[in-house]
């Protein structure tokens, strides 16, 4: 199930593991992905930092980390073709995978059906 950010990024728990890219809306909003700044394997980042840069032929759009951990896998497909997030945002275009201390607190999140209503305010 995946959960969502008003800054328009979603996330998947699997246990420790925290899946995270940005939304569908994101993604249609940011137009032609050019470009995908992607962290570091075993880079500790906070809730709400700077985790990537997205640039696209409309503008460069920071990232934030939607929780605290650890990054853990990287989706390095993004290096050579960006334009995966336009295609898949919320499946192979997924950024990178966290390593959390579970388990993670989810009332700040939005589920699929509340983020569809806060996108429609």
């Amino acid at each position: 199930m995946k959960y969502y950010t008003k800054a328009h990024e979603w996330i998947e728990v699997s246990g420790e593991i925290v899946t995270m890219g940005i939304s569908n809306h994101a993604a249609a909003e940011l137009g032609d992905i050019t470009f995908v700044e992607i962290p570091e394997e075993d880079d500790s980042f906070s809730q709400s930092e700077v985790i990537s840069v997205i640039e696209s032929v409309k503008a460069a759009s920071d990232i934030y980390c939607p929780v605290d951990g650890t990054v853990s896998e990287v989706n390095d497909a993004l290096e050579d073709a960006p334009e995966i997030i336009n295609e898949h945002a919320e499946g192979n275009g997924w950024i990178c995978k966290l390593t959390v201390t579970p388990p993670v607190d989810l009332s700040d999140f939005m589920n699929e059906a509340d983020y569809k209503v806060f996108l429609n305010n």
